[in-house]
């Protein structure tokens, strides 16, 4: 199944917010799923979560604020905690919704491969077959 892009009522929802300016909304989804697209293109079925999570960051917090006082309440966030940016977390969900970014291991053996030598043994190399008394075969 495709990638359907989120909507801006669902980016309403996913932020619980009541009302939502459409076109910022538009406009921060799109803007999300091409920052995505830097990662994984064309995105996968699970992305919406991802693009809802960059386009929400850009919505709350469009001029990176980390701290704000208003009358007796102050509030600090984290840094770079607004605008559009893609976490280590959503570059990870990302590669992992495309089936990237997981450890694999590569096994360069022909199937059928068998433990007994393939090429022809030559006699004539290697030790002699006479050995010193008491060194030898019994």
């Amino acid at each position: 199944m495709p990638f359907i892009p989120p909507t801006v009522e669902e980016l309403g929802l996913f932020l619980n917010l009541d009302e939502i300016d459409g076109d910022r909304g538009e406009f921060l989804i799109n803007k999300a799923i091409s920052l995505c697209q830097t990662v994984v293109k064309p995105l996968p079925e699970g992305a919406d979560s991802v693009v809802l999570s960059v386009a929400g960051r850009a919505y709350l917090n469009p001029g990176q604020v980390t701290y704000e006082t208003i009358g007796p309440m102050s509030v600090q966030r984290p840094s770079g905690s607004g605008g559009l940016y893609l976490t280590k977390a959503d570059r990870s969900a990302l590669k992992a919704a495309a089936g990237r970014g997981g450890a694999f291991s590569v096994d360069p053996t022909p199937e059928d491969a068998n433990p007994w030598a393939t090429w022809p043994l030559d006699d004539t190399l290697g030790l002699p077959q006479e050995y010193e008394p008491g060194w030898g075969p019994l």
